[in-house]
């Protein structure tokens, strides 16, 4: 056999995993891998917007911040963030995600701690910095490591558990900022220092336990047995060929995602979504307190019912998404949703007690709309690229985007424009709305190449071959999720 025709065999197809045994390994994943790493990103999002609680706990007027000032320490955030993003999820397979993850969860535990012992503006700016520089890898890397341990129809339901916790961390944050500030006072201290330092301090301790929580692949999983791991790995070989996720790290792998249209529709949803995200993330409390007129503890506690809202919906979305194996229309919908929530509120007067309820429902529909949105995006686009570091390099851009859109919602909703907040509120809605447009987009887009691929598609029975696994979402038998 000539040299091209050994490169361009059929591959063996991967052995049909034992159904029992794959039941049992993800039963055991969903309990213990899900869960730790999820557990991460609800630290993650909650060290990052717990500023949002500090600063409704007096954060601002202890330091005599401006409004500019503060919105700028924000920003100061996303800068190191975006930089470190792509660098250091490149470097996942190599470092290993059960080392490198855990490692940046204790520096950023560390970094928020700290935060609790600034008494000036140029200290904040020197702890969000390093904030974003610590935390910038965990959402790419964290999705490439889920992406590695689930197939591409179980993954969606997984994201939204593992989104969950932005809607958790959201609900979370204020009934513990309510519980912490009644510290205010003890050391010394402001009620406010004492929510970074004790969420802080948690994040340190569960980086150290993440250490022997999290494993470097499904095939190294110490609480799987032998077979369970052997269909898993099975299993993931069959969605996805072996050969391409065995791809060597290169500038051309690289580039290639740069090339695929599916990942800049999706990224410019990513940008919306960020916007929505972080606006609520970081301005909730506050526009509780100015718009809805509650004061106090109140701020805190109010802003709770929304998150645990939102954490249901975006669960039994997601579900659904999987059931159908569809994203687009679950993305719509919830766009729409945001789009409603947005409507609302800009067309009632917060000065108005009359309209204080149809502005706290808007509140709701604008948390369940953009914390759907997410984990169906992030879901999306890992569903359609490979192999993987073309999958890597479009995860980490996606979040790229969405930590863009957070620089720009740091600015939307500064307190001069309380009550009403017509620019916020106005370029959300845009945004909401730019969402189903690039959607619908995106969909048209894959229907396309999925019906020019089905024309030239060989017997379903045959194998890949290994350059179908190189080629990744390019070749002709892979199939896009729509």
């Amino acid at each position: 056999m000539s040299d091209n025709d050994e490169k361009h065999q059929v591959a063996v197809a991967p052995a049909e995993p034992d159904a029992r045994a794959l039941r049992r390994a993800l039963l055991k994943l969903d309990v213990i891998f899900l869960p730790a790493i999820t557990i991460v990103y609800f630290l993650n999002f909650l060290d990052r917007s717990n500023i949002g609680n500090a600063n409704a706990a007096g954060l601002s007027r202890d330091l005599g911040l401006t409004d500019k000032q503060y919105s700028l320490a924000l920003t100061t955030t996303y800068i190191p963030y975006i930089v470190a993003e792509l660098p250091l999820t490149l470097a996942i397979k190599k470092i290993g995600p059960h080392i490198l993850i855990p490692t940046l969860v204790i520096l950023w535990g560390l970094v928020t701690t700290f935060q609790g012992f600034i008494h000036n503006y140029p200290g904040l700016l020197a702890a969000r910095f390093f904030l974003g520089a610590t935390e910038g890898a965990i959402l790419p890397s964290s999705m490439t490591y889920l992406s590695s341990f689930y197939r591409r129809r179980d993954l969606a339901k997984r994201v939204a558990f593992f989104f969950s916790a932005t809607s958790l961390a959201g609900a979370f944050s204020g009934l513990l900022a309510a519980a912490i500030i009644n510290m205010h006072g003890l050391g010394g201290k402001k009620g406010w220092q004492w929510i970074f330092r004790s969420e802080g301090l948690v994040t340190v301790v569960y980086g150290a336990a993440a250490f022997g929580l999290l494993t470097r692949s499904p095939g190294t999983t110490w609480y799987l047995t032998p077979d369970e791991r052997t269909a898993v790995v099975a299993a993931l070989d069959r969605d996805r060929p072996a050969q391409g996720e065995d791809q060597t790290l290169s500038l051309s792998a690289v580039l290639s995602a740069l090339k695929a249209p599916q990942m800049w529709f999706m990224s410019a949803q990513f940008f919306a979504s960020g916007v929505l995200l972080y606006s609520m993330a970081f301005f909730t409390p506050t526009i509780v307190g100015t718009s809805l007129g509650y004061k106090g503890t109140k701020v805190q506690l109010y802003s709770v019912p929304p998150y645990v809202c939102s954490a249901a919906f975006a669960l039994l979305s997601c579900f659904l998404s999987d059931r159908f194996s569809m994203r687009g229309p679950f993305v719509i919908l919830a766009s729409l949703i945001s789009v409603i929530g947005y409507a609302i509120f800009i067309s009632h007067d917060p000065k108005n007690p009359a309209h204080q309820h149809a502005l706290y429902a808007a509140l709701f529909l604008q948390v369940m709309g953009a914390y759907t949105v997410a984990p169906l995006q992030s879901t999306w686009m890992p569903n359609n690229l490979a192999p993987f570091y073309r999958r890597v390099t479009g995860i980490t851009m996606g979040f790229i985007s969405t930590n863009s859109g957070g620089i720009l919602s740091t600015w939307l909703f500064p307190k001069r424009e309380a009550p009403h907040y017509h620019r916020g509120t106005s370029v959300s809605l845009g945004m909401a709305v730019s969402m189903i447009f690039w959607s619908i987009l995106n969909m048209l887009y894959l229907a396309r190449e999925n019906r020019k691929r089905a024309k030239l598609a060989e017997s379903e029975t045959e194998a890949f071959t290994d350059e179908d696994g190189a080629l990744g979402d390019r070749s002709a038998k892979f199939r896009y999720i729509l």
